[in-house]
């Protein structure tokens, strides 16, 4: 590089890619669909992760505590994270499936 303002350029592509396929509607689709499952077995999981514990004694004391159930709480904090990936792609998928290329000149 002989000057400070020179910037590295990539070429441009050689070969059009297939980024306009209306079929990636589909996989968002499909892909919505997982996420909404997966959110569905996160809250049917969180629950098993918290257990009340009550404990009563013969003087009249009442002792309540609360146990976490990490394994169960981690699964539904895993299925959370990836219904949210989930939704990241499908809106990729989305985004290059209707994804329009302005016309070469020729």
């Amino acid at each position: 590089m002989t000057a400070a303002t020179d910037e590295l350029v990539a070429p441009p592509p050689t070969e059009p890619g297939r980024l306009n396929t209306p079929w990636r509607g589909l996989i968002a689709l499909a892909e919505l669909v997982v996420a909404g499952i997966a959110v569905w077995f996160a809250f049917d999981v969180w629950p098993l992760g918290i257990a009340k514990i009550v404990e009563r004694y013969p003087d009249g004391i009442v002792l309540e505590s609360t146990r976490w159930v990490g394994g169960w709480m981690a699964l539904a904090i895993l299925l959370g994270t990836v219904a949210a990936v989930l939704v990241v792609d499908a809106v990729r998928q989305v985004a290059l499936a209707v994804r329009t290329r302005p016309e070469r000149e020729k």
